[in-house]
């Protein structure tokens, strides 16, 4: 079944082809292809579309469909092509006429804007609650360890001390902008498509403003054009966001793999966590971090990729859209696998606490020996000089004391006001509304 089909079907090659593996992506759709509908006809009774009756058929039938998708037993029938037709021809099959009046001023293109906006939406909550159960790993970590020092390093050459509490404390703000460009995203995904149709609205005397508020969000895409433009732009900036979130994950790991090096041996992990080898016993490979870095580099590709498949398409809709599916609704599962195994790692880590006490980090302390002589006078080029001069006639002396206090440094974390950075970013988002919204409309 096509929703487009007339009386003459097409060519089963072109079908296979132009259909892909919308099949199975659209399962991704199901639950919010069914949110979408009840909206739709929830507007179309209060128009005159539908009878009163009729719409309480069709939401209980549509109910009971959401029902099966969230049971797992839901699935597109062989011969259909898609979430759309899927649903559309279990309503007709039970209700008879009824079922063929709810596509009534909707596109397949309104449609899967709609599916695929409620989709990301609920993606991002469930990735923001991910990354939140990492930044509060990442604050307990940094506060448990700020005392333990490590090496700080520039072009990986020893550069000064740093410590623990700043590593752990550093990815957890790294975090706080992540989820900043999440917010952007979240905010254009948020905007109700539904009633633009094809891409150039409708005779019909839809209320955009019903299904706006029926399915939770914030706005409308009020240009009927822009609606359809809006795909693949959409996806775009939700991918960055992505991406940029992996990009922390991807360093945060790349820093593991080395830190666990034994020529660093700065962190240890239990045998269970790591991989040996097939022939040398002595073997514990960082796997996880080192897929971790591998999954995240590939998950910062996708806006490009999202970018090129879209990038010389004019205005309207285009077949080529369809792929996006593929590029990006795999993408949360991976970001989420990554953070899920990171948080993992991070909670049965092992810091080395005696690191500095090694010889050959000796010269580390050099910028604090110069600091404190431009805390008694000394002009900074000079004192820079002096101990310049102390090092390279073997008479440098040093302390392993370290009194940082400015904001942000090693003795003055400011962890409680990266805390209130992220808690603030986090109330930005209407995650409650949405849901309200939505678990009024299964009501």
């Amino acid at each position: 079944m096509k929703l487009w089909q007339k009386d003459k079907d097409a060519l089963k090659e072109v079908t296979e082809f132009t259909t892909g593996n919308d099949r199975a992506l659209d399962l991704y759709l199901a639950r919010f292809d069914v949110l979408g509908s009840l909206a739709h006809i929830a507007m179309l009774e209060s128009i005159g579309l539908l009878t009163h009756d009729e719409l309480t058929a069709l939401s209980k039938e549509l109910k009971c469909i959401f029902a099966e998708i969230e049971k797992g037993n839901f699935k597109i029938e062989e011969g259909v092509e898609d979430i759309h037709s899927q649903v559309e021809l279990m309503l007709t099959k039970k209700l008879g006429e009824a079922g063929k009046k709810i596509h009534s001023g909707r596109s397949r293109n309104d449609q899967v804007l709609a599916d695929c906006k409620l989709f990301f939406r609920s993606e991002i909550n469930s990735l923001v609650s991910g990354i939140k159960n990492l930044f509060d790993l990442l604050i307990e970590k940094s506060e448990e360890h700020k005392g333990t020092l490590l090496p700080g390093y520039t072009h990986l050459q020893l550069a000064m001390p740093s410590s623990f509490g700043l590593w752990f404390g550093a990815y957890a703000e790294s975090l706080v902008d992540d989820v900043i460009t999440l917010q952007a995203a979240y905010r254009i995904v948020n905007k109700n498509p539904l009633g633009s149709g094809a891409g150039y609205g409708s005779s019909l005397p839809l209320n955009r403003e019903l299904t706006t508020q029926l399915l939770g969000f914030d706005d409308l895409n009020y240009n009927v054009v822009y609606a359809q433009m809006g795909r693949g732009k959409t996806e775009r900036i939700v991918a960055a966001a992505l991406g940029n979130v992996a990009a922390t994950l991807s360093k945060l790991a790349m820093d593991a793999c080395l830190y666990l090096n034994q020529n660093f041996a700065f962190i240890s992990f239990p045998d269970e966590l790591t991989t040996g080898s097939s022939i040398m016993p002595h073997k514990k490979n960082p796997d996880v971090f080192e897929l971790v870095r591998a999954k995240c580099n590939s998950l910062q590709s996708l806006p490009n990729e999202i970018m090129l498949l879209t990038a010389n398409l004019p205005s309207g809709y285009h077949r080529d859209l369809q792929l996006l599916k593929e590029k990006l609704f795999p993408a949360f599962k991976t970001l989420d696998d990554c953070l899920r195994m990171i948080h993992r790692m991070l909670s049965n880590i092992q810091v080395n606490k005696d690191i500095l006490q090694e010889e050959k980090y000796t010269y580390l302390f050099s910028v604090e020996e110069v600091n404190k002589l431009v805390l008694q006078g000394v002009p900074f080029r000079d004192a820079y000089k002096k101990i310049g001069r102390d090092i390279e006639q073997g008479k440098f002396s040093h302390s392993k004391e370290v009194n940082h206090t400015h904001q942000g440094s090693i003795g003055n974390l400011c962890n409680d006001q990266i805390q209130r950075m992220m808690n603030e970013q986090l109330e930005n988002f209407n995650f409650k509304n949405t849901e309200q919204a939505l678990a009024k409309l299964l009501s």
